[in-house]
């Protein structure tokens, strides 16, 4: 069963570890367990390969290494936000 969830994540950029909210199609698992399938957006945005949170330099870091990264990940279900 696949299904739409959102969560945060954490992206290394130059000014430190931040916080991002990933909205992704997952494949459930178990009642409370999924597996990433396809990262949608980071932060609002589709995946690209620069990206930054707030437009600043500092806070740049690269969307496509952070979906690949997410995709495949276990998610418990309890911490995510189901969309659909």
């Amino acid at each position: 069963m696949t299904i739409e969830i959102k969560y945060t994540a954490s992206v290394f950029t130059p000014a430190g570890w931040r916080g991002v909210t990933i909205k992704a199609t997952a494949t459930k698992t178990s009642e409370k367990m999924a597996v990433v399938v396809e990262v949608l957006e980071i932060n609002g945005d589709s995946p690209k390969s620069k990206m930054s949170r707030t437009g600043a330099s500092r806070q740049r870091y690269n969307g496509n290494s952070i979906s690949c990264r997410e995709v495949g990940a276990k998610k418990r279900l309890s911490a995510c936000e189901i969309l659909n």
